[in-house]
C-alpha cells in the first residue's frame, strides 16, 4: 500500500507542469520582497530591464546546469564541481553553500522581526515599547518555539512539500499590494529622488535580484522528477518557470516602487501602516511562510558542516550529542547576527554577492568551459565565458559597493513607522 502511494505521488510530480510548479516555488520565496527596493537601487527604468536581464541569464545558467551533467556524468551540483575541478570544486562548493542557507536564515529572522511585530503591536494594542513588541524579543520566542523543534528534526522533508501553501501566501502578498497601490499611493509624499531611470547602486540591485531568482541548488532534484529526463523537457521546464518567475517579479516591483517609489524599503511590507489589517494579513502569512522555510534552510547549513568539516560517513547518522549541538549553534549563530540590524535589503544584497551570484552563474559557467570539449574562445563557448565575466564582475563590484555604502545598515526605517503613515487612518 505504501509503495502504490509513493508509486501515485511520483506519477503526479513526474509530468511537466508538476516539474514547473515545483520549480516556481523554489525560485517565488522571500526574495520577492525585496524587488522594488532593488528598482530603487538601480533606478525604475534600468532596474527593470536588470530584472529580465537577470531572468534571462538566471534561465540560460539552468539549462547549462544540465548539460554539464549530460557531460560529466554527473547529475549533481557536487558532481558536476568535482568532475571539473577535482576536490578544491567539491570544498568550494561546500563553502557556498553554506554561506547561502546561512545568511538567508539571517534574512528570515529579520523578516520575521520586522513583520511579527506590527501584527502583535495591532492585534493586542500596545505600546511599540513594550517587551513584545521589541524585534528581539519576538525572534526569540519564535526561535524557542518554533525553529528550533522544528530543526531538530533529523528528516525535514515533509517541511519540504509546503508548495501548495507557499504560493497562496505569495500569491495573497501580491494581491494585498495590488489591492493597496491607490490609497498607499495617495498619502506616500514626493521625493526628489522618484521615478529616476538609472541610479548608481546597479550591481547591489543585480545582487537582491539574483538572490530572488537563485534555485540552483534544487535544479537535479526537479530535474530527476521529470519522466523520461532530456535536454529539452527540461529547457521547456526552465522557460516556463523562469518566464512565470519573472512576471510575478515584475508585479511585485512595479507594484512596490509605484507605490513608494524612494521610501521603498528592502522589506516591502514595512513600508506598511501598521494599523493597516489587510497587510497585516499579509504580514502573517510571510512570516508564517518564513518560518516553514527556516527549518529547510537549516537542514542545508548543517548537512554542509556534517559532510565538509565532520566528515560524517555516507548514510551513517550523526550522534545525538553533535546533531543538537550543532543544530542549536547555527540556530543560536544567526539569531544574534539578525538582531545587530533589521535592513533586509542590505542582508539580500550580501547574500547575493558573496553566495547566489557564484553559484547561480560563475560556477556553472565555469564548468561548462572546463568539461565542454574546445577551445575556451570558441563560438559554442562564448555565451558561457560572458556568462563566467558577468559574474565575476558582478561579485567582485557587488563587495565593493557594500564595504563603501556601509552606513547604508542605518539607513532603513529600524522598526520605525514610516512619517506618512502617522496620523493617517486605512481603509481596510
Amino acid at each position: 500500500m505504501k509503495q502504490l502511494i509513493n508509486d501515485e505521488e511520483n506519477d503526479k510530480t513526474n509530468t511537466l507542469p508538476w516539474a514547473s510548479f515545483n520549480f516556481i516555488n523554489s525560485i517565488l520565496g522571500s526574495g520577492v520582497i525585496g524587488i522594488p527596493y532593488a528598482l530603487h537601487e538601480a533606478g525604475c527604468g534600468f532596474g527593470l530591464f536588470l530584472l529580465i536581464f537577470v531572468a534571462y541569464v538566471t534561465d540560460y545558467s539552468l539549462i547549462l546546469m544540465v548539460r554539464n551533467g549530460h557531460i560529466s556524468g554527473k547529475f549533481s551540483y557536487q558532481g558536476i564541481m568535482e568532475a571539473a575541478f577535482g576536490k578544491p570544486g567539491y570544498i568550494l562548493l561546500g563553502i557556498l553553500q553554506f554561506v547561502y542557507p546561512f545568511i538567508a536564515m539571517v534574512s528570515y529572522n529579520i523578516v520575521v522581526g520586522d513583520t511579527v511585530t506590527k501584527v502583535i503591536i495591532r492585534l493586542f494594542g500596545i505600546s511599540p515599547d513594550s517587551a513584545l513588541a521589541q524585534r528581539d524579543i519576538v525572534v526569540l520566542i519564535a526561535t524557542l518555539f518554533i525553529s528550533i523543534p522544528l530543526c531538530l528534526y533529523r528528516d525535514v522533508a515533509k517541511l519540504a512539500k509546503i508548495s501548495f501553501l507557499s504560493l497562496v501566501c505569495i500569491a495573497f502578498i501580491l494581491f494585498s499590494i495590488l489591492l493597496k497601490t491607490g490609497s498607499m499611493a495617495d498619502i506616500v509624499p514626493d521625493h526628489p529622488h522618484s521615478w529616476r531611470f538609472i541610479n548608481k547602486d546597479i550591481v547591489p540591485a543585480i545582487g537582491i535580484m539574483a538572490f530572488a531568482f537563485m534555485c540552483h541548488h534544487n535544479t537535479f532534484l526537479i530535474y530527476s522528477s521529470i519522466a523520461e529526463a532530456n535536454q529539452m523537457k527540461w529547457e521547456i521546464v526552465t522557460h516556463f518557470s523562469i518566464m512565470t518567475s519573472l512576471m510575478v517579479a515584475i508585479l511585485f516591483g512595479v507594484a512596490g516602487y509605484g507605490t513608494f517609489r524612494a521610501y521603498s524599503q528592502g522589506d516591502l511590507l514595512e513600508n506598511y501602516c501598521w494599523n493597516d489589517d489587510l497587510m497585516n494579513i499579509s504580514r502573517l502569512l510571510f512570516s508564517i511562510q518564513i518560518l516553514l522555510t527556516y527549518p529547510i534552510e537549516c537542514f542545508v547549513t548543517r548537512e554542509v558542516i556534517e559532510n565538509s568539516l565532520l566528515r560524517r560517513e555516507p548514510n551513517v547518522p550523526i550522534s545525538e550529542k553533535v546533531h543538537y549541538l550543532l543544530t542549536l549553534g547555527i540556530i543560536f549563530t544567526t539569531y544574534i547576527i539578525s538582531i545587530t540590524t533589521s535592513c533586509l535589503g542590505v542582508v539580500l544584497e550580501l547574500n547575493g554577492v558573496l553566495a547566489a551570484v557564484p553559484l547561480a552563474y560563475v560556477l556553472p559557467a565555469v564548468c561548462y568551459l572546463q568539461l565542454e570539449e574546445g577551445l575556451i574562445f570558441c563560438r559554442k563557448k562564448l555565451p558561457a565565458l560572458g556568462l563566467a565575466i558577468f559574474g565575476v564582475a558582478v561579485a567582485f563590484l557587488g563587495v565593493i559597493f557594500l564595504i563603501i555604502d556601509i552606513d547604508k545598515v542605518n539607513t532603513c526605517s529600524k522598526g520605525v513607522e514610516m512619517d506618512y503613515c502617522k496620523n493617517v487612518t486605512i481603509a481596510n
